[in-house]
């Protein structure tokens, strides 16, 4: 087993090189067709039929701390050439945990994992990105670094020990560190200046929440069946990887920021079967911010998302805002979008400093229920808006047999001047109780075919049948 010190001092000698994968250049023609190809590249990783139970390594439920018991199973699994880690019935603690190749961490049907509060658990600092920015922070609830074959199943809860009296309550205003500024201002000032990233040095002292679960620069990863709660930040944070699934997941965490999958700069991702109850946005694909994700150059491609439920959040699909990289082939299919807390069905955010190409974007077959906003957005004035030199592109976006029963409008699309919002078309879709007028400034080609827009009171025309019927 590598140990947590020996790892750190790895990840500030490779930590900050170029990925170790480039992505593919983008097929000359996308479409559903490209589906089945896609899906023949993701397959869930497979693990040789031996269980390692965490009370053979000394983990005992009921308060006491597993950290160094579950560490040990991890590496003795990955030792023996792999298996599952096996977390039985009970509530168990930890820390950080570190997965290693051909691991299965597996949490029984009756089992909560709950995280320690004890910062000095998630120490030391890990190589990981916070907001599209790469640096070194505490080590996410559960990471992997340059792993093959790593999963998390089972159907046991994750509960992250999250509230207001810890990691929540970093996102009090006040929490002032260097030189009067946040940890955020401190890490986008760096950002700004392109500081080397092993310089970027964040953890004790600082104010940067982790991620619940990153797996980071890894390959062929799984994340089934487990239900997550009380999450620091992200919850489900793949972040340069590929062939990724993440299936029967069910997240229900209302803290700050906590958005339900992040796929960061990946490419072969199938998240399905999932719920999504959450206090920001239910899926959130990512590329980097600003000058650090278009250092990395990596976009996010290749992102199935089908069968999938989304409540309460900002949007349940969305694109952006850290998005500098670009993101490319998107299918979401056979999925439900219903809540009063759930702001927008799709949304892309981004800025003339994010920047970024989001295009080839796919939806059919979408039932939504009620949305607060709008059941498309596409926001170029978030966060720095049109001041910067990077101007945002969104093209070729396709929704087909899209319909919802009650939203403000159906569109909000908000750019600027120069910046592309494009090809966005709706085929046999039906958006009824439409409150109030569509909002488009800045949208060059919109298109509807066989669509239908009904608002909430009836419309009615001066020169139709009734309404000259009505004047008599």
């Amino acid at each position: 087993m590598i140990s947590k010190t020996v790892f750190f001092s790895c990840t500030l000698v490779v930590g900050f090189l170029s990925p170790a994968f480039s992505f593919a250049a983008p097929d000359a023609e996308i479409g559903w067709d490209s589906v089945p190809g896609i899906l023949a590249r993701i397959k869930a990783p497979e693990f040789p039929a031996h269980d390692f139970d965490i009370t053979k390594f000394g983990a005992v439920a009921g308060g006491a701390d597993c950290t160094d018991a579950i560490e040990q199973a991890i590496a003795a699994c990955n030792k023996a050439g792999g298996g599952r880690v096996v977390v039985p019935a009970g509530e168990w603690l930890s820390g950080a945990i570190h997965l290693l190749s051909n691991v299965n961490l597996h949490i029984s049907e009756g089992a909560t994992l709950k995280f320690n509060p004890d910062l000095a658990k998630y120490l030391p600092n890990v190589l990981t990105r916070i907001g599209g920015i790469e640096c070194f922070n505490y080590s996410p609830l559960i990471y992997a670094f340059e792993q093959e074959n790593i999963a998390i199943t089972g159907k046991g809860i994750l509960d992250g020990g999250a509230s207001f009296e810890n990691w929540w309550g970093w996102t009090k205003r006040g929490k002032r560190v260097d030189e009067g500024q946040t940890s955020g201002e401190r890490l986008n000032d760096m950002e700004r200046r392109h500081v080397p990233v092993e310089q970027r040095v964040f953890g004790a002292g600082q104010y940067h929440r982790p991620n619940f679960i990153q797996p980071f620069r890894c390959k062929n990863v799984l994340i089934e069946g487990i239900t997550i709660h009380n999450s620091p930040n992200w919850e489900v944070n793949p972040v340069y990887c590929t062939n990724v699934t993440v299936r029967s997941v069910k997240i229900d965490t209302h803290g700050p920021n906590n958005d339900g999958c992040d796929p960061d700069s990946c490419r072969d991702v199938l998240i399905e079967d999932c719920v999504f109850d959450t206090g920001d946005d239910c899926i959130a694909i990512k590329s980097g911010l600003n000058d650090d994700g278009r250092r990395v150059g990596l976009p996010s491609e290749n992102i199935i998302i089908r069968n999938c439920v989304m409540k309460d959040g900002h949007g349940g699909v969305v694109l952006g805002s850290e998005i500098s990289g670009g993101v490319r082939n998107v299918f979401v299919e056979n999925c439900k979008m219903d809540s009063p807390s759930l702001d927008r069905a799709l949304r892309f955010k981004s800025n003339a400093q994010r920047g970024g190409v989001l295009e080839n974007v796919f939806l059919r077959n979408i039932e939504i229920g009620r949305v607060a906003e709008a059941i498309v957005t596409v926001d170029y004035l978030y966060g720095e808006g049109a001041k910067g030199p990077y101007k945002p592109v969104v093209r070729n976006v396709h929704l087909q047999n899209v319909t919802s029963q009650s939203s403000p409008r159906v569109l909000w699309i908000v750019g600027f001047p120069g910046a592309v919002v494009d090809g966005i078309e709706f085929v046999d879709c039906a958006f009824k109780g439409v409150e109030t007028a569509e909002v488009m400034t800045n949208a060059a080609d919109i298109h509807f075919r066989n669509t239908t827009i009904e608002p909430v009171k009836k419309a009615r025309s001066l020169n139709s049948p009734e309404a000259k019927s009505e004047k008599k």
